[in-house]
């Protein structure tokens, strides 16, 4: 059939909408009570940019798509679908630039790929699925249980490594995290690794001995290669809303953030945070995640979630 190729694109773009369904009703349900009252007035513009809000895309976003909307459409009446045509349009304008691919660095050898975020985020997935993906390009992987605090945490990294037949560097329970990422980027840089991912403990952005340590690993990560770690990822939950503006600040302060990875979009009607993110940091946003599956972490594509956000059928 001609559509074959076209398959994996459609099933990811039902499972990015169905996974924003939250966070687009809640933007499209209340837009459509809005518009079906009144002509078009201050009022209302008002109105859509609480809506806007709510969705937690920001005050910047909110403001300046309430002002696209207004122009030119005083005292006349106004589809919902319009609206969403317009939030579509200034959502890609701001997620445009930073929707950007992970790049691997060949030169580097190991490519060092530090992975950051508060617990629970998702981290440990990320990375497995990060390893499948590099695996099935031919990149030769090793992963690091750097999150020496959870027996768990380290048990769950080694059985993706077992499952991408990858090697795990880890240690006890309990030991440094700084030494273990020594090694493990040693070890990656002697047994001719094309790029190792380190995971770390997840830590809560206002704990400064947390965040010490974090800067204690970046800096023994340096003693080996100093030019490493090439990339630092930060794991963000979508579910913690405007929270992740701090985690952001924080982690970049601390790790020199790199990039982005938004999970959990398919649990919450806060999608709009990454808008509100992409806007105040202009960080590079590389991989968002709409479900558990292997599949279901997949690059950012800004129009594909500009139009997920905003309720419109591609």
């Amino acid at each position: 059939m001609n559509d074959t190729p076209e398959t994996p694109k459609a099933s990811w773009w039902r499972r990015l909408s169905d996974g924003l369904k939250r966070t687009s009703s809640s933007i499209g349900s209340a837009v459509a009570d809005l518009v079906t009252k009144r002509k078009l007035d201050r009022a209302m513009l008002e109105d859509i940019e609480d809506v806007l809000l709510r969705a937690d895309l920001g005050s910047d976003v909110a403001a300046r798509i309430a002002k696209a909307v207004g122009q030119g459409r005083f005292d006349k009446a106004i589809s919902a679908d319009e609206v969403k045509a317009v939030v579509a349009a200034e959502v890609e304008k701001v997620l445009a630039p930073v929707a950007k691919p992970l790049e691997i660095d060949g030169s580097k050898k190991p490519f060092v790929l530090l992975v950051v975020g508060v617990n629970g985020s998702g981290k440990t997935t990320t990375i497995g699925k990060l390893t499948s993906k590099l695996t099935a390009e031919g990149r030769k992987v090793m992963l690091a249980a750097g999150d020496t605090f959870r027996a768990a945490a380290i048990e769950q990294l080694k059985v993706w490594g077992d499952r991408n037949k990858v090697p795990v560097i880890a240690g006890a329970q309990g030991s440094d995290s700084a030494s273990l990422a020594f090694n493990a980027v040693t070890a990656a840089r002697d047994d001719n690794r094309d790029v190792v991912l380190i995971d770390t403990a997840g830590r809560l952005q206002n704990k400064a001995e947390l965040m010490n340590e974090l800067e204690k690993v970046v800096r023994v990560i340096k003693k080996v290669d100093a030019t490493a770690p090439h990339a630092v990822l930060l794991v963000l939950d979508a579910t913690v809303g405007q929270n992740a503006l701090s985690q952001v600040e924080a982690f970049h302060r601390t790790a020199g953030v790199t990039g982005l990875v938004m999970t959990k979009l398919d649990g919450t009607a806060r999608g709009g945070i990454l808008v509100a993110l992409s806007e105040k940091y202009k960080l590079p946003v590389h991989f968002i995640g709409v479900g558990e599956g292997i599949d279901d972490l997949a690059p950012f594509t800004a129009s594909d979630f500009a139009k997920a956000v905003a309720g419109i059928e591609s």
